[in-house]
């Protein structure tokens, strides 16, 4: 049974939540604010996703999220009675991986919780031991999907990255976009395709939550994000991801 908090300090609203998410089939805990948060977190449970609102008593959301992320938290799903593009994408900036303005549908909130927890299970899948160790050896651990291609290495079962042999941090969301640049390299991806298989994102044209996952993850990989060598932006249609780098100016 996949485990929700949900941090937000309208009592109502989160008393709805906490009923709905549970009569589907989920373990809930609610939270007023960070500091009840951090108790929680204290006691050493940990949730498969959140529920954070941005504006909250004290810390607010923003900070919060920036916390979690830092600490290589569950997946994050922000809360917000302002759907500002602006706060949209500083709340993707800082490590969440959707974002749903108040008021919404519980069940387009129910859908993207699921549409999270499927990307999380599909990095989650277990290792391959190989049996035919020789004696008194150490069995041997394969992983099970690997993608690998020029310097980049992508470990799909324990959700790692190293570039040229050095390991790289990715949120959720990062790691899920490069997944999906990398099984298609050197081919023009558009926005909608990458939307598609990144499932759970808002769909809406003026939307910019995949230029701001894109900015994020050159930040991680690129030598310089002004000007990207492995992940390219084609003006007006999509990315492009080359693995093996384009050749400096």
């Amino acid at each position: 049974m996949s485990s929700i908090w949900v941090i937000d300090d309208d009592e109502a609203l989160r008393d709805l939540l906490l009923r709905y998410l549970g009569e589907q089939g989920f373990a809930v805990r609610g939270m007023s604010d960070g500091l009840a948060l951090d108790q929680a977190l204290l006691e050493g449970a940990r949730p498969d996703v959140f529920l954070l609102d941005l504006m909250l008593p004290g810390e607010d959301g923003l900070s919060i999220a920036r916390r979690l992320r830092a600490g290589g938290s569950a997946p994050i799903i922000m809360l917000s009675a302002r759907g500002e593009d602006l706060d949209r994408i500083i709340g993707l900036e800082v490590g969440a991986d959707d974002y749903l303005a108040k008021p919404f549908n519980p069940r387009e909130l129910l859908a993207r919780i699921r549409a999270v927890l499927r990307r999380v299970a599909q990095s989650d899948a277990p290792v391959l031991v190989e049996p035919a160790s020789p004696p008194g050896s150490a069995a041997r651990v394969r992983p099970a999907s690997i993608l690998e291609q020029a310097g980049f290495r992508m470990d799909l079962d324990v959700h790692r990255l190293t570039l040229n042999g050095e390991e790289i941090a990715l949120t959720e969301g990062e790691f899920q976009l490069l997944r999906a640049l990398m099984q298609q390299p050197r081919r023009l991806l558009s926005r909608e395709q990458l939307l598609d298989d990144l499932r759970g994102l808002d769909r809406s044209p003026f939307d910019r939550s995949m230029d701001v996952r894109v900015t994020r993850l050159r930040r991680k990989i690129e030598p310089d994000p002004s000007q990207p060598r492995y992940l390219l932006t084609i003006r007006g249609e999509g990315y492009v991801f080359i693995p093996e780098g384009r050749a400096a100016p």
